[in-house]
């Protein structure tokens, strides 16, 4: 009877777990349509829930996004920029053919109207520069990729944050690198039917100093700029950004480049 018992018990335990694994395959492909863009192969992960309504993961030749259909923006986009394919983007003239994502429903994308004489620049998540060839350029100008930003913010803070990523590609090898827009406030502000976010930031991944750190800054032209860890930036924005890392990994700091704006920051 007992034997009869532990058998019953026993197989029991190995449908479970044949359930468990099957269940954590989904999820898994779930996950990331196109991990290749993330550490670990894990994206960021949702804890704030009302960032989730309406959201579809987008993936494209060397970037991938999450967007969503309340803000009509990213919630991030991820990269893997390796210094062979900065080598690459570097000889090609930029194409500036912004367009609407052709994956997304109308009520919930972007239009080119929405941002006409609107005052904001269409900001680049993935920057332009990053793009290797033709086809992932065009990619990057899709308005999926984009959020109303400062006109000085974008020219004078985020174009030197981002040279200085590439400069820091080139030298490490390769980097993971985040990049989001933060929706802080109760007066958030619209250009046309697209949420302009209040905050911007970079994450970079080292994974040769096996450390990050994150750049973020409101969106104007004379903001500071703040270097903060991770693990800081996740309570922010409500996003766990690095999900494959420890808490400990999150607190520990990445050297980055001192970025001067158009005013002195820190």
């Amino acid at each position: 009877m007992f034997r009869h018992t532990l058998r019953r018990l026993a197989s029991g335990l190995a449908a479970a777990g044949m359930l468990v694994a099957a269940s954590l395959a989904a999820a898994g492909a779930q996950a990331a349509s196109c991990p290749v863009h993330y550490l670990d192969g894990r994206p960021p992960e949702i804890r704030n829930q009302k960032l989730n309504a309406a959201t579809r993961e987008l993936c494209y030749g060397v970037f991938g996004i999450v967007h969503s259909g309340v803000t009509r923006t990213p919630l991030w986009s991820a990269e893997y920029l390796r210094a062979d394919n900065l080598d690459r983007a570097k000889g090609l003239d930029r194409d500036d053919k912004f367009h609407p994502e052709g994956r997304l429903p109308r009520g919930q994308r972007a239009e080119l109207s929405d941002y006409a004489r609107s005052g904001f620049d269409r900001g680049h998540l993935a920057p332009n520069a990053d793009m290797p060839d033709r086809r992932t350029q065009r990619e990057s100008f899709s308005l999926a990729n984009m959020v109303p930003q400062d006109r000085d913010h974008n020219r004078h803070i985020w174009a030197p944050i981002e040279g200085a990523v590439r400069t820091m590609a080139k030298k490490e090898g390769s980097l993971y690198v985040i990049t989001g827009p933060a929706f802080l406030g109760a007066n958030l502000k619209k250009v046309g039917n697209v949420i302009v976010p209040s905050h911007m930031y970079k994450v970079v991944y080292s994974p040769r100093q096996k450390a990050a750190a994150a750049w973020f800054t409101e969106n104007r032209g004379d903001a500071p700029i703040n270097v903060i860890p991770v693990a800081e930036l996740e309570r922010i924005v409500g996003i766990e950004l690095l999900p494959s890392l420890s808490q400990q990994q999150k607190e520990r700091m990445l050297r980055l480049p001192k970025i001067k704006g158009r005013k002195n920051r820190s």
